[in-house]
């Protein structure tokens, strides 16, 4: 899972225990069944250009080992726990609103698919070969070859209808696709004209870890 820091790298804050305690009392209910003491929990937050005046919640209960995890957008009037299904993230788009531009739809595209979550497993966003999560390294020359068909996602036209037509390439499973990705003004996703690139990479499974 592409964390909130590796996303935001320069934007996340560690809150103070004042404001954790605001957050949980108002999100707790929704944490999954899961009790957070705000003593034992550390928030990470990152504000996203696409909901303004949102943040993006990194939310982890180290009192228990393993340490509990959860993701949520939060602000004073909507927030929500995010559970690896698209549906929360459209309800949302609906409830807040988003709000896309030519400036920030890459950013919603890397977001949507760091937390959403298919059947079948995730499509990883693939900018350059570090994002590649491997479970060993390709030897140089297979690096080079492997790093020449990844390019960072690329907005490519906007319809009438105001639909962002971007390209990016993913790893699903692993494979290493190009996709077409349709964007709709709302932030409804979807992919189209998938084409193979490479296939059997020595990837980690992200569903184990292994």
């Amino acid at each position: 899972m592409l964390a909130i820091t590796e996303m935001y790298q320069e934007a996340f804050e560690k809150l103070e225990l004042d404001e954790v305690a605001t957050i949980l009392d108002r999100i707790g209910a929704q944490l999954q069944g899961a009790f957070f003491d705000p003593v034992e929990t550390t928030i990470l937050a990152a504000e996203i250009p696409f909901y303004a005046g949102c943040r993006l919640l990194d939310i982890t209960n180290h009192s228990t080992m393993p340490p509990l995890r959860r993701f949520a957008l939060y602000s004073p009037k909507a927030s929500t726990v995010l559970d690896f299904g698209n549906e929360v993230i459209y309800k949302f788009n609906d409830d807040f609103p988003v709000k896309l531009d030519e400036s920030n739809v890459n950013t919603y595209v890397r977001f949507f698919f760091s937390y959403v979550r298919g059947k079948h497993g995730r499509f990883i966003i693939a900018e350059s070969i570090d994002d590649i999560h491997w479970k060993e390294d390709p030897p140089p020359t297979a690096r080079q070859a492997i790093g020449r068909v990844i390019k960072p996602i690329e907005l490519k036209t906007i319809d009438g209808e105001g639909t962002y037509h971007l390209e990016a390439r993913m790893v699903f499973k692993t494979s290493l696709f190009k996709s077409d990705v349709q964007v709709k003004k709302g932030g409804l996703v979807s992919l189209s004209n998938e084409q193979l690139l490479i296939e059997d990479l020595p990837v980690l499974d992200d569903t184990f870890g292994q």
